[in-house]
């Protein structure tokens, strides 16, 4: 693979110099990721605002570690899975969430497991999911809401899932004690 630039606050783009530092500030470091997306300042800006706005959404920290890990996972991205699983030890999610979607277990609650198979197949149909799979989420006890916000999380999830995939972004020092690999059998749904 063509070796994707990976910079730091002195080889930036002058665009990207100030989103660095938001990086590092937030982060007390530089995540690879971000690194490789200070390319284009205008994907690094995007991929901010879009993470910014995803958890501004109603879902709560358990939700969102739902969505993002489930869009992770489905798009076996070695990069995302490890760094959202530090995240969600960050935000307090349990390790029965958190193994349950890295290991494409059953989930401990029938609405959490909703949320997750409707993520999967909004991926999976490229957005095309039908009115029953719908009517299945709503019936779940989530709203019309959910479903926007949900695409919110896989526009943002994109952008990382893809850029790692392409750049063959390294892990990050600290969360390489949670490298991850899809098994053998993808969760059916």
């Amino acid at each position: 693979m063509t070796d994707f630039p990976s910079h730091d606050l002195d080889t930036a783009p002058d665009g990207s110099k100030p989103l660095l530092e938001q990086s590092q500030k937030a982060f007390g470091r530089l995540p690879g990721l971000h690194k490789v997306m200070a390319e284009s300042p205008q994907v690094l800006e995007g991929y901010q605002v879009l993470h910014k706005l995803f958890t501004e959404t109603a879902f709560d920290a358990d939700e969102m570690t739902v969505v993002w890990q489930a869009i992770n996972v489905e798009h076996e991205c070695h990069y995302c899975v490890p760094a959202h699983t530090g995240i969600a030890m960050r935000m307090k999610v349990s390790d029965e969430i958190t193994e349950a979607l890295r290991n494409e277990t059953p989930l401990p609650s029938d609405k959490l497991e909703a949320l997750r198979t409707f993520t999967i197949q909004m991926v999976r149909s490229r957005g095309t999911v039908s009115e029953a799979q719908m009517n299945t989420f709503f019936a779940a006890g989530y709203s019309h809401r959910a479903v926007l916000d949900i695409i919110l999380g896989l526009s943002q999830k994109v952008i990382s899932n893809y850029i790692n995939h392409v750049a063959e972004t390294p892990l990050d020092e600290p969360v390489k004690p949670l490298a991850w690999t899809r098994s053998d059998t993808p969760l059916k749904v």
